[in-house]
C-alpha cells in the first residue's frame, strides 16, 4: 500500500509529538470561566429562505471578547419536543454555507445549526482590532502575545458556547445533541465535545488543528498549515523560539483536549492525506477514552470520503 505517513500499525499506537503545556488544564478552566461569564444575548431572526417542513433562522450570539457570532438554524415543524439536534462546523476559511444541506436532518426531526467561525468566510465578527473578516492566519494569531489571546482559543469557546445555547433551546433535548464537521470542522467538533462534555455523539472527519510539531517535521506546513512556515520565516527565522512556539500551540492542540470528550465518537481518516497528516489525526483519536470507531480510507486524501455522510447520518439517528 502506498503511504504518505507511518504504517497503519504505527498510527494506531502513535501518541503525538507536540509538547503539552504544563498548565494546560488550568488554561482551559480559566477560558471556560470567561465563556460562562458572557451574556450571549441570543437573537433569532427569521430567514428569507423558507421551506414547508421547517423554520429557518439566522441565530446570533455574543462570544468571548465581544464578538457577535452568526449561525444558521433550522428547526423542524410538527415533530415531538424536545427533539435531537446537530451542530455543524465548517472547513478553514469557509462558512456555514447554504441552507439546503441542513434540511436533510430537519426532515428527520432534528434541529440543525451551522456556525460561521469568527473572522472567516461567513458573517461572524473577528474583534481582534477590526470588525468583520480576516479569513486566515488564525492558527498563528496570538503566538507573539499571551496564550489567553490565541484566536483559536476563542473559536473553540464559540463552538462550546453554541452547543450549550442549542441545548438550552426549549425545543431541543439537551441529552441528544450531536456534532459534525470536516477538516477545521473536524477539529472544532473535537474541541466542542471536549469543552461541552454533554455532547452525546460526534463525527469528526480528518480533523485539522492536531499535533502541530508533527506537521512541521513532515515538511507539511503548507496548504492549511502554511501560516506556521510563514510565521517562522517572518518572526523566528533562526528557530530560537521553536520550543516556546510549539508549546504555546499546544494549548489549541486537539490531541490534548481529546481525553475530555464524553460522547461516542465516529471518525474518518484518509491515509493519503497530506493536508492534515494521518498521524496528527491519530494523535487525537488515540487519546479518546469513550466508545469510538474509525473509518479508514486507504486510497483517499483530504477530499470527499464516499459513503461517510451516509454512515454519519445513520450514526446520528441513534441520538
Amino acid at each position: 500500500m502506498p503511504q504518505v505517513d507511518m504504517p497503519l500499525e504505527k498510527l494506531k499506537e502513535y501518541e503525538g509529538r507536540n509538547p503539552r503545556p504544563a498548565d494546560f488544564d488550568e488554561y482551559w478552566s480559566r477560558a471556560l470561566e470567561e465563556m460562562q461569564a458572557v451574556d450571549p444575548k441570543v437573537e433569532l431572526v427569521p430567514s428569507s429562505f423558507t421551506v414547508p417542513f421547517a423554520d429557518c433562522f439566522d441565530l446570533y450570539f455574543t462570544g468571548v471578547r465581544g464578538a457577535r457570532i452568526h449561525a444558521k438554524y433550522v428547526r423542524p415543524k410538527n415533530v415531538p419536543q424536545p427533539h435531537p439536534a446537530i451542530v455543524q462546523f465548517h472547513g478553514y476559511s469557509g462558512s456555514a454555507g447554504d441552507w439546503n444541506d441542513k434540511l436533510i436532518y430537519a426532515s428527520l426531526g432534528f434541529s440543525m445549526i451551522s456556525m460561521d467561525c469568527r473572522g472567516q468566510g461567513g458573517t461572524s465578527e473577528d474583534t481582534g482590532g477590526v470588525q468583520g473578516t480576516t479569513l486566515r492566519g488564525h492558527i498563528i494569531r496570538g503566538l507573539n502575545d499571551v496564550a489567553d489571546n490565541l484566536l483559536f482559543r476563542h473559536i473553540y469557546l464559540d463552538c462550546a458556547q453554541l452547543a450549550g445555547i442549542v441545548m438550552d433551546l426549549p425545543e431541543v433535548d439537551a441529552a441528544r445533541v450531536g456534532v459534525i464537521g470536516g477538516s477545521q470542522g473536524g477539529g472544532l467538533t473535537l474541541a466542542c465535545a471536549a469543552l461541552e462534555p454533554r455532547v452525546k455523539k460526534l463525527a469528526p472527519v480528518f480533523p485539522f488543528l492536531c499535533d502541530y510539531k508533527r506537521v512541521w517535521e513532515m515538511d507539511l506546513a503548507k496548504d492549511a498549515y502554511d501560516e506556521l512556515r510563514t510565521f517562522f520565516r517572518n518572526h523566528d527565522p533562526l528557530h530560537k523560539r521553536e520550543d516556546e512556539i510549539f508549546t504555546k500551540l499546544g494549548y489549541i492542540d486537539n490531541q490534548f483536549l481529546a481525553n475530555r470528550i464524553k460522547g461516542e465518537v465516529l471518525m474518518a481518516v484518509g491515509l493519503m492525506d497530506t493536508i492534515c497528516p494521518p498521524s496528527t489525526q491519530f494523535a487525537a483519536y488515540n487519546k479518546i477514552t469513550t466508545p469510538k470507531s474509525l473509518e479508514i480510507y486507504p486510497d483517499f486524501g483530504h477530499e470527499g470520503l464516499p459513503g461517510f455522510n451516509d454512515t454519519t447520518l445513520q450514526f446520528m439517528l441513534g441520538l
